[in-house]
């Protein structure tokens, strides 16, 4: 059970942030100040923290400011007078404040505040705060916050996608990929179905500052329009018929992450709209609800559509465009680069010969010539069809014979 710490001067707003948060299984403790706060925090290890910014006496800044050198000194000899040896890592602290304004949230988010939230506070706003600063804690934990850790997470993510070939138009996606992905730049993805838009997406995921975070994937295309709106930005118990509890959409499970909206050609305008202002805003609302919720949320799309095309026929928004075009990539059709099918056959031929549990079999080189002589309309996934089938109805070795029966 998360333990949490609500420090207000107002008894009224403490004992309903207690009610509210136990009710939603959360231990909740309580202080009246920063500095009975602080004396909490030196004998109790707790999971998150809310605080007033007005308090009299120490402030909520002042206070944070406090807890942030308490965790600092838990790192070697104690320079405070408070106990840190309870103190693992960095609690999440939210502020709350009656007198919010910009600056003062940016004041708190520098030193080190996870949100700032405005009171009267949203109950939706405050559920979605105090769930997002606990996984957030959790997932700290797990990676250790240590660098060398978390490059070889990325690392290893990085050879779990992989695009297979020594094309020259290949190593210009690499190229871009290589130099796009530590950014927070939106990419859109272009190409016909089947190049590998997807495999792009996700070698910009592994190599950016995310990695450690989640990548929420979406087909536009296989979503009906009447369900893509809830889809990406969630609903409210009863906004409509089949909801029956409240849920989050992609743009809340993606956030810290990155989203990845396949064949974003095939969404409807009015989704189109909202997803515009979620990328202008960092902010969605639910369907249903009244109530932004801000999002961190890095945004990659693909599509096998001619935007420009979708443009000039009144389907596609030429803002969202614009706002999702900051760096193209265009991935070139595999009969654009057939001098990677001997390496492509290889590597599927490994790949599926390890999930059939068979010995790894040959091509010959007759074959792999053939293959490479075809056209390839359906790109790296038809070929992979196409060597699974030989794999499972040729010979040990696959012959010319095999490629012209069967493929």
């Amino acid at each position: 059970m998360a333990k949490i710490l609500v420090v207000d001067d107002e008894r009224a707003i403490r004992n309903t942030l207690k009610e509210i948060l136990e009710f939603e299984g959360y231990s909740v403790e309580l202080a009246e100040d920063g500095k009975q706060a602080l004396e909490k925090v030196g004998k109790e290890q707790y999971d998150l923290i809310y605080s007033d910014v007005k308090m009299p006496g120490m402030d909520g800044i002042e206070f944070l400011e406090e807890i942030r050198k308490i965790e600092r000194s838990a790192v070697g000899p104690s320079q405070s007078d408070y106990k840190t040896t309870n103190v693992v890592g960095s609690c999440p602290v939210v502020m709350i404040s009656g007198h919010g304004n910009i600056e003062t949230a940016v004041e708190a988010i520098k030193k080190g505040a996870y949100d700032f939230i405005e009171k009267p506070l949203d109950l939706n706003r405050l559920l979605v705060a105090t769930r997002n600063a606990l996984e957030n804690k959790n997932l700290s934990q797990e990676l250790g916050k240590k660098d060398e850790e978390i490059k070889t997470l990325k690392k290893q993510a990085g050879k779990q996608v992989q695009m297979v070939g020594s094309s020259k138009s290949l190593a210009r996606v690499r190229e871009i990929i290589d130099k796009v992905a530590p950014t927070e730049a939106r990419v859109l993805i272009t190409g016909a179905n089947g190049t590998g838009k997807e495999v792009v997406a996700r070698m910009i995921h592994a190599g950016s500052g995310r990695a450690g975070q989640t990548l929420v994937e979406v087909n536009c295309a296989a979503i009906p329009s009447e369900l893509i709106e809830s889809e990406l930005f969630g609903h409210m118990k009863g906004s409509f018929t089949g909801a029956v509890k409240d849920r989050a959409g992609k743009f809340e499970q993606a956030d810290g992450g990155t989203l990845f909206l396949d064949e974003i050609g095939d969404m409807s305008l009015d989704a189109q709209t909202k997803v515009l202002r979620a990328l202008q805003e960092s902010e969605i609302c639910r369907v249903g609800s009244d109530k932004t919720i801000k999002v961190n949320v890095r945004v990659l799309a693909a599509t096998n559509k001619d935007l420009a095309a979708e443009i000039a026929a009144g389907r596609f928004r030429e803002d969202l465009y614009h706002r999702l075009n900051v760096i193209p990539i265009h991935v070139p059709a595999l009969d654009e680069r057939k001098e990677d099918i001997p390496e492509l056959v290889e590597y599927f031929c490994e790949q599926i010969c390890g999930e059939q549990g068979v010995k790894v079999k040959t091509f010959e080189a007759a074959a792999v010539k053939a293959l490479q002589e075809r056209n390839w309309p359906g790109n790296i996934r038809e070929l992979r069809n196409v060597v699974e089938r030989l794999i499972i109805l040729g010979g040990n070795t696959i012959s010319v014979e095999d490629v012209n029966l069967y493929a």
